[in-house]
C-alpha cells in the first residue's frame, strides 16, 4: 500500500552537504559560523536544497566539515533567526522558506495583460514557423470529412495519432497509434495526467526549478511536492534524486530529461539509469515532458526516456506548440493503453475533445518536424549566441550558461534581486519571469530565466535594459543579506 501520511523529509547527508558546501570559507570575513550560515542561506535561495529538507545533525555536519560543533551549532541558530530553518520533532533542522520569498509573484500574476511598447519574455516561444500556412492550405481538403463527425474528439484524428506514432519511431521509440492521445496542448497533458494518476496527500517528485504551471497542476490535484534539484551546469543531483524516490516512493515523478526548463540541462545516462531503477522498484509512474526535447542546437539528441532500457512504462508528454507554433495548441500523451483508458474516463470533466482542425493542421506538419528543426537550429543558435555573448561581455559578472538547446539562458545572478531586477526591466517595457516563478516552494531569486527567441533588433534591446537594470538593482545589493531586504 501507498504511503499517504506526511511526506517524510529528505535528508541531506553530511558528505553531501560538505560537497555542496566546498567553498564557504572562500573571501569570508565575517567569524565561521556567519560565513557558513550565508552559505547555507544561498544554497537554499538557489532551490540547490529544496524546502523541507532536512539538514545534517549538528556533530555530523561538523566532522564533515573539519569545524567545530559550535560553529554548525551557531550557523544553524542564526538559519533559525533569519527564517530558513525550523526545528521539527522527530525530523531535526528542516529547511524553511521565510514567507517573503514563498511563491514570490512574477508580474504576469500582479499587473495581467501588458499592453503597449512591451517586450514580453514571459513565455519562452518562437514565431510561426515557414509552411504552416501552405499546411493549414493541405489540411482543407480534409475538412469535408471532419464535418461528418460531430466534433467532439477526446481520442485524435486518427491520421495525426499515427504521424507521432512515425515520428516516435524515426526516433528510437517504436510506437502503435493506439498508444498516443492527442490532448490540447503540452499544459492540458500534464494538468489530465495529474489529476488521474495523483490522489490527495500522494508524494510527487518534481525538478527543482521546474516549469511552473507544471508543479501548479500537481499541487491543484492533491500532490505534496518533493523537488530535486537540478542545475544548468551539473544536471540532476542524482543522490537527491534516488533518495528522495526511495524515502517518499511518489506517485509521479514528473522530469524533463533533454533540454531541461529553465536550465537547459540534459539528463546523463548515469542520472537516467537510476531514475528507472528505483522508479520501478518503489512503484513511481515517470511522466517525461518533451516540450524542449527537440529543439536541440548543439550535438545528437537522445532518444525518448521511454526508448531506454527500463523505461518501457514511462509516460512521454508532446507537443507541437514550441516546434511550429504556439496558436495550434495541440499536445498528445503516449502510454500504455490501459492508462490511456483511464485519462479518456476522467477527461469529459475538464472538456470534451481536441479543436479538429487545429489537429488538422499538425497531421499535416508533424511528418515535416525534421526539417523544420534543421530550420529552427540556424536561428536558434544565432539568438543564443547573440544574447549569451552580449550578456558575458555586459554583466561579467553574471554566469550566463550557453545551453546545447532550447529556448533561454538560466543566468546566475550571484545576488537573489531576480525579482527586483525584473521590476526594473518591466518599468522600461521589457517584461521577464523572474527566478522564483520557476521553483515548486519559492527560491531561485539568484536567478533569472532569458530567452533568445527574440528578432535581432529585439536582442539589443533586451540586454541594453538588462544592463540598466542591473545597474540600479545590482550595484545596490552587498551580500545576501542586505540583498534580501532590497528585494522584499
Amino acid at each position: 500500500m501507498r504511503y499517504r501520511g506526511p511526506v517524510p523529509p529528505v535528508l541531506l547527508s553530511p558528505r553531501a552537504a560538505a560537497l555542496l558546501l566546498t567553498d564557504w570559507r572562500a573571501g569570508a570575513d565575517a567569524p565561521a559560523y556567519e560565513a557558513l550560515a550565508d552559505a547555507l542561506r544561498v544554497l537554499v535561495i538557489d532551490g540547490r536544497v529544496a524546502q523541507g529538507a532536512r539538514l545534517p545533525a549538528e556533530r555530523g555536519l561538523a566532522a564533515a566539515l573539519g569545524v567545530s560543533r559550535t560553529t554548525v551549532a551557531n550557523a544553524y541558530a542564526q538559519l533559525r533567526s533569519d527564517g530558513f530553518l525550523v526545528s521539527v520533532r522527530g525530523s531535526g533542522s528542516v529547511v524553511h522558506l521565510p514567507r517573503d520569498l514563498v511563491g514570490r509573484p512574477d508580474p504576469e500574476r500582479l499587473g495581467g495583460v501588458v499592453e503597449g511598447d512591451v517586450l514580453d519574455l514571459r513565455k519562452a516561444a518562437l514565431h510561426a514557423a515557414p509552411g504552416i500556412d501552405e499546411a493549414v492550405e493541405r489540411a482543407v481538403r480534409h475538412v469535408p470529412a471532419a464535418l461528418a463527425g460531430i466534433g467532439y474528439d477526446t481520442v485524435g484524428d486518427p491520421g495525426l495519432r499515427t504521424a507521432i506514432a512515425a515520428r516516435y519511431t524515426e526516433r528510437g521509440l517504436p510506437t502503435d497509434p493506439a498508444q498516443v492521445i492527442v490532448t490540447i496542448g503540452a499544459q492540458h497533458a500534464i494538468a489530465l495526467l495529474a489529476r488521474v494518476l495523483v490522489r490527495r496527500g500522494d508524494a510527487v517528485l518534481v525538478e527543482s526549478p521546474t516549469y511552473p504551471h507544471a508543479h501548479e497542476a500537481f499541487r491543484e490535484a492533491g500532490g505534496r511536492l518533493v523537488g530535486v534539484p537540478v542545475d544548468a551546469h551539473r544536471g540532476w543531483d542524482a543522490a537527491a534524486l534516488e533518495t528522495a524516490l526511495r524515502r517518499t516512493a511518489p506517485s509521479v515523478a514528473y522530469v524533463m530529461p533533454e533540454l531541461h526548463n529553465p536550465t537547459g540541462a540534459t539528463m546523463a545516462a548515469s542520472t537516467r539509469a537510476t531514475l528507472l531503477s528505483v522508479a520501478t522498484s518503489v512503484g513511481t509512474t515517470v511522466i517525461a515532458d518533451e516540450t524542449m526535447g527537440e529543439l536541440r542546437i548543439d550535438g545528437e539528441p537522445s532518444p525518448p526516456l521511454a526508448a531506454w532500457p527500463g523505461g518501457e512504462d514511462v509516460v512521454m508528454i508532446g507537443s507541437a506548440d514550441k516546434v511550429f507554433w504556439g496558436g495550434l495548441r495541440i499536445g498528445w500523451i503516449r502510454a500504455a493503453p490501459a492508462l490511456l483508458q483511464r485519462l479518456l474516463l476522467a477527461r469529459p470533466t475538464g472538456d470534451l475533445g481536441t479543436p479538429v482542425l487545429d489537429q488538422l493542421v499538425v497531421r499535416e506538419l508533424v511528418p515535416r518536424t525534421a526539417a523544420v528543426l534543421e530550420a529552427r537550429r540556424a536561428s536558434l543558435r544565432e539568438g543564443r549566441d547573440q544574447v549569451v555573448g552580449a550578456l558575458r561581455a555586459r554583466m561579467p559578472e553574471w554566469d550566463v550558461p550557453s545551453p546545447a538547446g532550447g529556448l533561454t539562458t538560466w543566468v546566475g545572478l550571484g545576488r537573489p534581486v531576480s525579482s527586483a531586477l525584473v521590476l526594473a526591466a518591466r518599468a522600461e517595457g521589457v517584461v521577464l519571469a523572474s527566478g522564483g516563478v520557476f521553483g515548486p516552494d519559492g527560491g531561485f531569486e539568484r536567478f533569472l530565466r532569458v530567452p533568445f527567441t527574440m528578432a535581432p533588433t529585439d536582442r539589443g534591446r533586451l540586454v541594453d535594459v538588462l544592463e540598466r537594470a542591473w545597474e540600479r538593482v545590482g550595484g545596490e545589493s552587498a551580500g545576501v543579506r542586505g540583498s534580501l531586504a532590497a528585494v522584499v
